[in-house]
């Protein structure tokens, strides 16, 4: 059974999603005109990302307008999983790989890293969708609150970072467990709640709209992209801790 998808929704996705993206391509430029090195060598990298960023972006947008993650039984694979990981573990690796990308990311200032996750506010789609009865509570309750509060945050925690103030890192560290935990519990409970292997809530009312287009872009694009954010923030923060150890030690 194929969901009906409000006229809402598709308004609302239509504009973040360029937002979202335009976020992240802003934060590379950002790095690039910030980095050491060759501008040949700097522009290079930034724009093999803006590549690799965009050609993500076509990819997860073609194949959940194509149903290709909708899922209808409970045998069904959850290949909305691939769609999550594939993108984290290629970044990972490129950023163990590449000295060129860490650099780059090392020069993004950290502030600008968590406030790019304001995006997150967007979240509260969740609520309206629960609200008009299309998602169960199990799952957009937690989801929908948990983003809107990390988007707000978000700004706090920047404005802390960008004016160096006492405690800015360790805010930024709780931040940023929020935030991861906020995205564990809003895909285990989309798993648990949609047609698959680990349905065990909402069967009388399952969260197929979580596997259709458009909302599908938040598993296969919105949230591993959050979840990359968080991640340069916690290597950044591991790194400037490291740091600022050595310079204490010296």
């Amino acid at each position: 059974m194929t969901p009906q998808v409000p006229e809402y929704l598709v308004t609302f996705e239509a504009a973040i999603r360029p937002l979202i993206a335009a976020i992240a391509l802003a934060l590379i430029w950002i790095g690039a005109t910030r980095m050491e090195g060759p501008a040949q060598s700097r522009y290079a990298t930034a724009g093999a990302l803006s590549v690799v960023l965009v050609a993500w972006l076509t990819v997860a947008q073609y194949l959940g307008s194509a149903n290709a993650y909708f899922a209808t039984g409970d045998n069904a694979v959850p290949t909305v999983l691939f769609g999550l990981l594939l993108p984290l573990i290629i970044a990972a690796i490129s950023l163990r790989l590449s000295g060129s990308v860490a650099s780059l990311v090392s020069a993004i200032p950290l502030h600008w890293i968590v406030a790019a996750q304001v995006y997150r506010i967007g979240g509260g789609i969740f609520l309206i969708l629960w609200a008009d009865g299309r998602l169960p509570w199990q799952f957009a309750l937690p989801a929908g609150i948990g983003d809107v509060l990390t988007g707000c945050f978000a700004v706090v925690v920047a404005a802390q970072l960008a004016q160096k103030a006492p405690g800015a890192l360790r805010a930024a560290y709780g931040w940023c467990v929020f935030g991861i935990a906020d995205l564990v519990v809003a895909v285990t409970m989309g798993g648990m709640t949609s047609p698959g292997r680990i349905h065990l809530l909402a069967f009388d009312a399952p969260n197929l709209l979580i596997s259709s287009y458009p909302l599908v872009m938040v598993p296969t694009f919105a949230v591993p992209l959050a979840l990359m954010l968080h991640g340069l923030v916690l290597w950044r923060l591991r790194r400037e801790s490291a740091s600022t150890g050595r310079l204490a030690a010296a």
